[in-house]
Order: structure tokens, then sequence, then C-alpha cells
């Protein structure tokens, strides 16, 4: 656990100021939540270069849960974050995992925080932070106790909304950017656009896609090769197959993979129909398919056959480099830009 060096990114800094104050590091880049990927080793890499790093929980059991805080607490004495998945079955007990750690930031993902969800959270002086599509949503989970606020363009990789990150910062950030703390997400590869987005009042920014394949990355060498391989227009939406089973969209590598999906879906609205299954079990069914897939190409390296999720921002992930490497040129380009303002 080394301490990292201070970066002098004086303009950077001060834009940053309330995203770092709120997260407790030195500079308030987070990195997104992506199972798998993001797990304790990269998250502590992360923290300890001054960023923010969040455990995906995804699709994990309380257990599993458990031992991930544990094992990232053994690798940082840094701020770190938890990242829930709202429609979890679980979830009230993953709540009480991060309790037990004392986790400081809890991120609520994947749909409207359940009743009570925020509330469990709170209780034990954490923090909680949010998505939200809509201004009107947002300025509900707002008034029910949210501290902070994710917009996530339809850039990002993974599960991704409707619209573009660059619509969504001028919509939602002129205003809640003032009374509330709102981070940018979705596309940002480089540190020009970070200053932008700092600029119209973000508080910080979360980049998933640009530490995937960091050298402190577990991503199998296959995986980290399909980003390095991939330009901004292979990494495609997938399609939701029935209207009646509305699934988020998920952002990947075109492959076999992606093909997979569309077929899951079919069979999981048949099993819709059949009254087999309800809407939420068939939501989670997806959800499952994903986590699975994810690890096909994440972990074993199936980069065919798996999930391999990307934002469109992975044409500019042309190497493996160290986290502290990526965030120090995230800063300096960030500052570069707001010198010639």
């Amino acid at each position: 656990m080394t301490d990292t060096p201070t970066i002098s990114a004086p303009k950077t800094s001060a834009l940053m100021a309330r995203g770092a104050a709120f997260l407790g590091t030195e500079h308030a880049i987070l990195c997104g939540a992506m199972s798998w990927v993001s797990e304790r080793n990269l998250v502590a890499a992360i923290s300890n270069a001054g960023g923010f790093g969040v455990i995906a929980c995804g699709a994990m059991t309380p257990a599993l849960l458990d031992a991930e805080i544990a094992g990232t607490k053994a690798l940082t004495a840094k701020p770190f974050g938890v990242n829930l998945i709202t429609m979890h079955p679980q979830l009230f007990e993953l709540i009480a995992v991060c309790e037990k750690h004392r986790v400081g930031h809890v991120v609520l993902a994947g749909g409207i925080p359940p009743k009570g969800s925020v509330e469990a959270i709170k209780a034990f002086d954490a923090k909680v932070i949010v998505f939200a599509p809509t201004i009107a949503l947002a300025k509900k989970l707002f008034r029910s106790g949210a501290d902070a606020l994710v917009i996530e363009g339809s850039e990002a990789g993974g599960h991704i909304g409707p619209v573009s990150t660059s619509v969504l910062a001028q919509e939602f950030l002129p205003v809640l950017a003032e009374e509330h703390l709102v981070f940018v997400a979705g596309g940002i590869g480089r540190g020009e656009a970070m200053a932008a987005y700092l600029e119209m009042g973000a508080a910080g920014v979360q980049l998933g896609t640009r530490f995937a394949c960091a050298s402190e990355s577990i991503a199998h060498p296959a995986f980290k090769q399909a980003f390095f391989r991939a330009n901004a227009r292979d990494a495609i939406a997938s399609v939701q197959v029935d209207p009646r089973l509305p699934v988020i969209p998920v952002r990947a590598l075109r492959n076999k993979g992606t093909e997979a999906f569309t077929a899951k879906q079919i069979e999981v609205a048949q099993l819709l129909d059949a009254g087999t299954v309800d809407m939420a079990a068939a939501q989670l069914e997806i959800e499952h398919f994903w986590a699975g897939a994810l690890r096909r190409a994440v972990v074993d390296g199936d980069v065919e056959r798996g999930s391999v999720m990307a934002g469109q921002s992975v044409g500019m992930v042309t190497r493996e480099e160290p986290v502290a490497d990526i965030i120090a040129q995230l800063l300096a380009e960030s500052e570069a830009a707001l010198g010639q303002r």
C-alpha cells in the first residue's frame, strides 16, 4: 500500500474539490462498477492512486461480498465504495454486510432504490450514490436522502440508458449541480472531456472502460486484447426483442455473445407467456445471463461467446498501463485544457 505522489493539477483539483471532499479522495474520479473486473485488486489500486474504487457486487452472495470487502481493505486504507444492484433479491442482506464493514459509500444501481434501502444505508452513516434518467426522479431521490447522483450517458459500457452523456450533462448540471453533487459518466476517455464536464458544474467523473485494461485489472489477457483491437463502432447496444419484457440495453463488443442474448430474451419471453415466471423473475434471469456471459469473457477469456462489455471510449484504450499512470494522464490532459481557457 504505497502512497502515490501528489499530482499537481490545481485548476482541475479546484473544480473537483466538492466531489473529492465527499468521496474522501485526492481526485473526484470514480471507477464505474464492472462485474468481475471491479474486484479488490483494481478497486484498491484506484483508491491508492487517489481515485475512488467501487466494488461491483453484481450477483454476489452476501458471503462473497463480505470476503471481497475484507480483501479490498487488506490492500488499501483509502476510501472505496460498494455498488449494489437494486433488484438483487438479497439487497438488504448485502446492505448489512456493508454496515458490518462500515463501508462509507454505497452506490445503488440498476433501478429505483426499493423502499427502505436508502434509509438502511443512511442508518450506519454511509453516503448513498444513485443513478437517475430524469431530473424529476433525481430530485425525488435527493429528497429521499440520496447524497450524490451519477448521470450516465448511452456511450457507457454495460447497462445503459438512451440519452448521450453530453445531452444529459446539459440538461442536469445547470438545474442540479449548484445544490447537489452530480458526477458525469459515459464515454469519458480523456482529460479534456473531464475538464469540460467539471466546468459545467460536475462534482467529478466516473470512468469504467478506461480502467478495465489497467495493469492491476484481473481481466483475462484475451479480454484486454479485444479492447485494444476495438474501436468506438464495435461497442454496440443490445436489441430489445419483446416490448413486453423491458430489458435495460447493454453495450458490449459485437460477437456471438450478443447474438446469444437475443436468443435468451426470446426464451425468457416464452417463459413469461407461459406464466412460468413473473416479470421480476424474468428480469432477474436476464441479469444472471449477463453475469455469466461477462464472467466467461473477463475471467475465462472467451471473447467470442462471452460478453465483452465496453463503452464507446474503447478506441482510446490501446495498451495496458498502471492505474496511477491513467489517472495522471487524465489530470494532465484536463489541466492543459483548462490552462487554455
